[in-house]
């Protein structure tokens, strides 16, 4: 077992139940409301969009129980590899999570407010020095 991975472990889940449960009650602030002019279109794209953030929900899901299986049993013959393929997904969420913010309009502290990128880089980081510790 390795504290870093169980740290990483630890702030996925985290990161999961935040995403999949007071995201979604944040997406309904602009839910479409019936009646409204273009409300099919909107009520579409709305519900593209609470799908993709559902995708991700799964992403953290499925990374949660990844890390677990990899920290706590010896399913997987080579953990290093994967945790490092783990690590390079993080750290490309959050690269990508800093372009989405680079490429749209500016508001006040727009990096601080929508800072997941910093727990994706933290996530990655503690992955990364999970396999790095890991004994051979």
């Amino acid at each position: 077992m390795s504290v870093y991975i169980l740290i990483a472990n630890i702030l996925t889940l985290l990161a999961c139940v935040v995403h999949t449960f007071m995201g979604d009650r944040e997406l309904k602030i602009i839910e479409p409301q019936p009646g409204v002019d273009g409300e099919l279109l909107k009520r579409e794209k709305w519900t593209m969009a609470r799908s993709g953030w559902h995708w991700i929900s799964f992403d953290l899901l499925f990374a949660t129980v990844g890390l677990a299986m990899i920290n706590f049993s010896n399913y997987f013959e080579n953990e290093k590899q994967l945790l490092q393929i783990i690590a390079l997904y993080f750290l490309g969420y959050g690269l990508v999570w800093l372009i989405g913010i680079g490429i749209s309009k500016r508001f006040p502290k727009n990096y601080l407010k929508l800072g997941q990128w910093i727990l994706l880089f933290v996530i990655s980081g503690f992955i990364y020095w999970g396999q790095v510790s890991m004994i051979e």
